[in-house]
């Protein structure tokens, strides 16, 4: 077999042989065990074996790397490995022993302390370069994996080393090593006071003093890492007597920000952006430090190039989306610069002017002035393409200034080439319309005034029906536009619901429970029956409202390439459908057993965006009234109907946006599968005798994008074959129940983006069966994605000649019985 080929060609005398099974041992190690187990010995006899020679030895020593399938085989692996370091001390053999001795602890997870020491060993004492950067290069490996297993004692050798090398590049990997740890629970461990010693206070340990000096280096990349750790520091340790840490931490940030900005080449760009990740960074954990870190940036943003202003915009709103009391003081000075920029049609200015125009949309907190729209579109018809005009107008859309967007949209309607464009810039138009109208009505709306809710309601469904209609318009073949369609189609369902549900709540007073009611209560035992039909209606709307949760659940499996802000808002929507169905539950129907289940990892401490602010706080508040209702006036009274529609309320003044992947997919997942046997005509059916079974075999291909896996990835695809009988062909026959259907999964693993599997399928019954393969996919995290595709072919059932020959001696020799018996009855 193939294992033992490639043992064998290891004892080649041709060396493209001996190469090519070297290739072949390194594949098979990593994903065999038993392969692994069995060629260790080989290989280690060949790596020791002075007849070897030193360029075969290099090449097989990274084969050891693989040897991670067991604690014994891992073992065994780094004796020989500390073995090859010590015997053979040339620069090669060292570096090639102590990068394999890196991957083989990295993955095993054994001994990973031990082999940061041994690299911080030679970081130290080697006085070869190449040796120093190839430990530096593992320990930020180590680093990036493992940062729980670095102790207090690595991080100080490390910190030395830095202190005391001559030579920038070497600080510059070692730096990078200290930043990468910074934001891991590792600089916790350095500065934890350990039981019986003294920790060192943060501002006076040796890391402190690395990142000061670094912080103002003549070298770009040196300066960002000690930035980038005092700014983590800085966030990490909670201890309040660290005023001057912050301050080293600003002027850092500062100076870097005044010395990048006015550079526009690559490098610059990269260290601008690490300074900026540090900005946000420090506003969000220090947030008494962030008015004068927006401060730094406005005062920068008139003199910096057009490439640093994009950045620092981003930055900007950034910041503003976490602390929206900052949103204020920023629009002054961006309106200053909004006017003057945009001087020439470049694609940086465009950018820069999308840029500028999304800070101003957040920092105006959804309430631009009629001032602020009127500079905007004035800049926009003088210098901008009609491409800027509609990615200002998404990000308007998204930012929650639906009224900019809508006009945008309208400015847009007749410059594009394309109908299917222009019905989607109509439904933007539209639905733009729909969220502003229903702000303007919500804003001032009193919690007992239902009917203006219900007009409301009413008029934002005709935009939204409107909108719809565009929107499917607007989708073609190549782009069907799933997602949105069903997104919106939702929202319209929801607002009926609620309008359902308010005037099923008000029909308590137009239509209260008849005279006769307490007596049909006492007879069925039933106390909800003395309301009258109002009870039914509301487990109808109970049973409507978990039917969209239901669909809103769907809708989130099926989007596999969405971003978490979108999945997220998906998720909100769900929560409120489960909650107003609790509500009613808990308030009407069956106080004594309703519970409200959360789905997802629900918390207003850990709430992203204020849209998620706002909706858990409204959750809080509608549960707290449901409780503090509950059992207090039974069965029905008015408190607990005024409580189901202020609860209605409450979430329609929580104005909604749409999200990136509504405008804008930035990853692309597709499955392509190919069925065998298939037919040559779809609609003809795949011949099958009943006594024989039909091996179906799955073939599939995952199709990617520009940006695969950004999101996340596939790790396996679950297939689902499952067959049903169409129609009966002969007569019925007792089959046992196992054998009229098939309903088989298999789950597989892609290589290099294939996959192929089979199935077996029995067809007993005679006649036409339709087979459905249907499948879905596990991410990395376990989640399951119901992402299609979903493949039908018909199979005919038809009887075996044996089976049919018996069948016809048998009816044969029955006849002429029949003929007799009838004879004899006459």
């Amino acid at each position: 077999n193939a294992h033992h080929s490639i043992r064998q060609s290891l004892d080649s005398h041709d060396n493209v042989e001996v190469e090519a099974a070297v290739f072949a041992a390194a594949n098979f190690s990593a994903q065999s065990k038993d392969f692994a187990v069995g060629i260790c010995n080989k290989i280690s006899e060949m790596i020791q074996g002075l007849a070897t020679p030193v360029d075969l030895k290099l090449k097989l020593i990274p084969i050891l790397q693989h040897m991670h399938h067991d604690a014994i085989l891992a073992s065994s692996a780094r004796q020989l490995l500390q073995q090859l370091v010590t015997s053979y001390p040339s620069t090669k053999m060292v570096i090639v022993s102590l990068h394999t001795f890196t991957l083989l602890a990295a993955s095993s997870l054994v001994d990973t302390p031990k082999q940061i020491q041994l690299l911080l060993q030679y970081l130290k004492n080697d006085p070869r370069k190449a040796v120093k950067r190839l430990a530096i290069q593992d320990l930020k490996l180590l680093a990036n994996k493992t940062p729980h297993t670095w102790s207090r004692e690595n991080i100080q050798a490390l910190c030395e080393c830095a202190l005391q090398t001559p030579y920038d590049s070497l600080k510059l990997g070692m730096l990078s090593v200290l930043s990468t740890l910074s934001g891991t629970i590792a600089i916790k461990h350095y500065f934890s006071i350990a039981s019986g010693n003294v920790g060192s206070a943060p501002r006076s340990s040796d890391l402190v003093r690395l990142a000061q000096e670094c912080c103002y280096h003549n070298n770009r990349g040196i300066a960002a890492h000690g930035v980038r750790v005092l700014t983590n520091i800085t966030v990490s340790c909670q201890e309040k007597d660290l005023l001057a840490l912050e301050q080293d931490a600003v002027f850092g940030l500062e100076s870097l920000l005044v010395l990048c900005s006015q550079d526009d080449s690559p490098g610059a760009q990269a260290t601008l952006k690490i300074a900026l990740n540090c900005m946000v960074k420090l506003a969000k954990g220090r947030p008494h430090l962030s008015q004068s870190v927006v401060e730094t940036l406005l005062t920068q943003l008139h003199s910096a190039q057009d490439a640093a202003r994009i950045l620092m915009c981003h930055c900007l709103a950034a910041i503003a989306m976490q602390l929206p009391v900052l949103g204020d003081g920023m629009l002054g000075d961006l309106m200053e610069l909004y006017k003057v920029i945009g001087r020439s049609a470049t694609d940086k200015q465009q950018e820069l002017l999308v840029s500028l125009a999304t800070v101003i949309f957040v920092a105006s907190q959804k309430a631009l002035s009629a001032e602020v729209k009127a500079v905007i579109k004035q800049q926009l018809e003088s210098v901008s393409n009609g491409w800027t005009v509609y990615r200002i107008a998404r990000q308007a859309s998204r930012m929650g200034n639906h009224d900019m967007a809508r006009e945008l949209y309208q400015s847009l309607l007749t410059q594009v080439a394309s109908e299917h464009f222009y019905f989607w810039l109509n439904s933007l138009k539209e639905f733009s319309h729909a969220f502003s109208h229903a702000e303007q009505c919500l804003t001032g709306l009193q919690e007992e005034n239902y009917s203006s809710a219900l007009s409301c309601i009413a008029e934002s469904l005709k935009f939204y029906h409107k909108g719809i209609a565009s929107l499917t318009a607007a989708s073609t073949p190549l782009n069907p536009l799933s997602f949105q369609c069903e997104f919106v189609k939702l929202r319209i369902d929801l607002l009926q619901a609620f309008s359902q549900l308010i005037c099923t709540c008000n029909s308590l007073k137009t239509s209260p429970p008849p005279a006769i009611a307490t007596t049909i209560a006492m007879t069925l035992g039933n106390d909800l029956q003395r309301c009258g039909r109002i009870s039914n209606q509301m487990k109808q709307s109970m049973e409507e409202f978990r039917s969209l949760a239901s669909r809103y659940g769907d809708l989130y499996q099926a989007s596999f390439d969405a971003d978490s802000a979108t999945l997220r808002n998906v998720e909100l929507q769900q929560q409120s459908c489960l909650l107003i169905s609790h509500a009613i539950e808990a308030l009407i129907l069956d106080p004594e057993s309703a519970s409200f289940q959360e789905s997802g990892s629900a918390g207003a401490a850990h709430a992203d965006s204020e849209y998620e602010r706002r909706m858990m706080s409204v959750y809080n508040r509608v549960l707290e009234e449901v409780d503090s209702l509950d059992r207090k006036c039974t069965p029905v009274s008015y408190m607990h109907t005024a409580c189901l529609c202020d609860a209605i309320i409450s979430l329609l003044k929580v104005p909604l946006s749409f999200q990136r992947y509504f405008f804008q997919k930035l990853q692309s997942t597709s499955i392509k599968l190919a069925l065998s046997p298939s037919p040559r005509n779809p609609a003809e059916p795949i011949a099958v005798q009943n006594n024989q079974q039909l091996a179906l075999k799955v073939e599939g291909v995952v199709q990617h994008g520009s940006k695969p896996g950004l999101f996340r990835k596939i790790q396996s695809v679950c297939l689902n074959v499952s067959s049903t009988l169409q129609s009966k062909s002969g007569q019925d026959y007792k089959i046992p129940i196992d054998n009229m259907t098939n309903e088989m999964e298999q789950r597989v693993e892609p290589h290099n983006d294939y996959f192929s599997t089979q199935f077996l399928l029995n067809f007993a019954i005679l006649g036409t069966h339709n087979i459905t393969v249907e499948s879905s996919v596990k991410d990395a995290n376990g989640i399951v994605w119901k992402t299609g595709p979903r493949t039908t072919i018909f199979v005919k059932s038809l009887e075996d000649p044996y089976s049919q020959q018996i069948r016809l001696q048998q009816q044969q020799a029955q006849q002429p019985l029949q003929q007799q018996q009838q004879r004899n009855a006459y």
